[in-house]
């Protein structure tokens, strides 16, 4: 078994007449918690997109767990074991916390049929998910919906899980607790793909890193060697950690 879960060989990705992904080599290490980074419009997002099928490669290979999922539809790829939380969290507002989840357990009818130990542990996690069950999910603040919808993600086992930009707009706390149920997921052995802008967020979390840079990736290593480098940081993002 390949120590790589999930694997990019020269994707490239059109959106109408744009040309947005030139070549993207990535991979994630199984187990381990990889961040993609990158100035404002260098396709990280669309490298997850790509990845999740909503917009399909013009050119290249994705491949998880050796199974080339390149031209796959984006159930097919959810169904594979990878679960997506999108930069807008994509939250129903007008249900219920117990509704959203409901939604995302495939497995359950209702409420009780949903795994209650993997609820409890969710709840450990994310006590406000707890707090608000029955509250809509639209009153909740932004950082709740953020814990929401990585509860979804995460209401049933997933081998992988994608986020995009997990800590925007967050207070300080909150994105405290982020970090640590990131490292809880980690330790559980989920293997994690976090796009990120908050660098001491990226640094406290992430084992590998790869910096995008004009729709390619432009450098990937160890997440602690980019952190003690800094002239490399400079080169690639043009800021310290």
């Amino acid at each position: 078994m390949s120590d790589n879960l999930i694997t990019l060989e020269g994707v490239h990705t059109h959106i109408g007449a744009y040309h947005i992904l030139h070549g993207v080599d990535l991979v994630v290490p199984r187990g381990q918690l990889t961040m993609l980074l990158g100035r404002n419009g260098a396709g990280k997002t669309t490298t997850l997109r790509t990845i999740m099928g909503l917009w399909q490669a013009s050119q290249g290979r994705i491949t998880f767990g050796g199974q080339d999922i390149s031209t796959k539809q984006t159930p097919q790829i959810a169904h594979l074991g990878i679960a997506y939380v999108p930069e807008n969290m994509g939250v129903f507002s007008d249900l219920t916390v117990k509704e959203n989840m409901l939604l995302a357990a495939r497995s359950a009818r209702n409420a009780e049929q949903m795994d209650q130990e993997r609820l409890q542990w969710i709840f450990k996690l994310f006590p406000a998910v707890e707090k608000f069950w029955n509250h809509p999910a639209g009153k909740l603040s932004g950082g709740q919906k953020q814990m929401l919808a990585v509860s979804r993600a995460i209401v049933e086992p997933r081998e992988l899980l994608i986020v995009d930009e997990p800590s925007k707009g967050l207070a300080p706390s909150i994105i405290n607790n982020m970090i640590e149920a990131f490292q809880q997921l980690k330790q559980s052995g989920v293997t994690i793909l976090l796009v990120e802008q908050n660098i001491n967020f990226a640094k406290r979390l992430g084992d590998t890193v790869a910096v995008m840079d004009n729709g390619r990736v432009v450098h990937a290593g160890s997440m602690q060697a980019l952190a003690q480098d800094e002239a490399l940081q400079q080169s690639l993002l043009g800021l310290a950690l």
